[in-house]
């Protein structure tokens, strides 16, 4: 991890980090102990991942750290976490992200990455933390996954919720280099083994981000956001705002491959064979970062664009129809309140045929 320059604006702070021991999780942890925070908390579900990343925070940093073992949406768990330690800066890492595997639980990742967001938001304003930051992905833009839906879910629960003493903000990310979504991964486990490498398509493209320029970005968006400019700014859309980073061209999924076939070291780029495996439920051949009513405007960092659209849609009455869903274990009902939300999002066939079947 490289150091990345946070301006003081976490130094003495209270700051929770959901989803800590997550790839993008851990990673921000690690960088946000060098800014000398006040007390970093640190709030996983994963036993292993928060053992992991506990250690390496109470062995290698100076850093207060508190690590809690639990859940986002456990509702108790949450109020006592913010009465007991009042957190100021809150980054919101914690997301199911796998785009297959949620096809077929639509229901888990709706009620992790949209209701999660939704209460944690809540919980947020009640306590007048001085803000909430959301990993977004490029994924929530015109989604074609219930994954990048249940993120633009979240994404609209914080523009509804936020406020003057609380700011809420989201950053789009594309791929994140070495974290557990990404196919870099994945790409090295099938070199490592001889191959075949799978492409879903020869003509998917994706944006991608190394880890530390994820983390930059994510620092750069809460800083703007604490900020004036955004408080200004931001004004049309209440107190919140939506980042996304200055990418170049995305890319072709086929060239990586082919690429890190060439660059692996041991084998032999004509040994290896590239497999077509077809796109899988949810997949689209390229993303985008902006809908087709949002305005993008320059910040005052060079890499990061502001987006405003969209404007506020009564959240309360969607969750609770959301939230019934989720206790009815009715995946149509589910689909029908999100694409009320989101009329850009087209479910699969595969979670179509879910939805209509009795088994979830």
């Amino acid at each position: 991890m490289t150091s990345v320059n946070a301006g003081g604006s976490f130094t003495g702070k209270t700051i929770l980090v959901t989803g800590a021991g997550g790839s993008i999780g851990s990673a921000l942890t690690a960088a946000l102990a060098c800014t000398a925070p006040g007390l970093l908390l640190l709030l996983e579900h994963s036993e292993q991942a928060l053992h992991e990343i506990d250690r390496k925070l109470t062995t290698g940093f100076s850093a207060r750290v508190v690590s809690i073992l639990g859940d986002v949406l456990d509702g108790a768990l949450r109020e006592e976490l913010f009465a007991r330690y009042h957190p100021e800066i809150i980054f919101h890492a914690a997301a199911f992200k796998h785009v297959p595997l949620m096809e077929q639980n639509p229901l888990a990742v709706i009620r992790n990455n949209a209701i999660g967001t939704w209460e944690l938001a809540r919980t947020a304003c009640h306590h007048r933390a001085l803000l909430l930051l959301m990993i977004s992905s490029d994924k929530a833009v015109n989604p074609r996954s219930i994954m990048g839906a249940s993120k633009r879910v979240a994404e609209l629960a914080m523009l509804a919720l936020a406020r003057p003493e609380t700011r809420m903000t989201a950053i789009r990310l594309g791929n994140v280099l070495g974290s557990q979504g990404s196919v870099v991964p994945l790409f090295r486990e099938q070199i490592r083994n001889g191959g075949p490498v799978t492409v879903t398509d020869v003509d998917a493209r994706r944006y991608f981000v190394s880890m530390d320029e994820a983390v930059e970005l994510i620092f750069a968006a809460a800083e703007l956001a604490l900020g004036a400019e955004t408080r200004a700014a931001a004004r049309p859309c209440g107190d919140a705002s939506i980042f996304i980073p200055k990418m170049g061209e995305p890319v072709k999924i086929m060239e990586l491959a082919r690429q890190m076939i060439r660059e692996a070291n041991g084998y032999k780029s004509n040994q290896i064979e590239i497999a077509i495996s077809g796109r899988r439920p949810g997949d689209k051949l390229s993303e985008e970062f902006v809908f087709g009513n949002e305005e993008v405007a320059p910040t005052a960092n060079e890499k990061l664009l502001r987006v405003a659209g969209g404007g506020a849609l009564p959240m309360e009455e969607f969750m609770r129809a959301l939230t019934l869903s989720m206790q009815r274990r009715d995946v149509g009902a589910a689909l029908e309140a999100i694409r009320k939300l989101v009329p850009e999002y087209t479910p699969s066939e595969t979670l179509l045929a879910i939805a209509n079947s009795s088994v979830v």
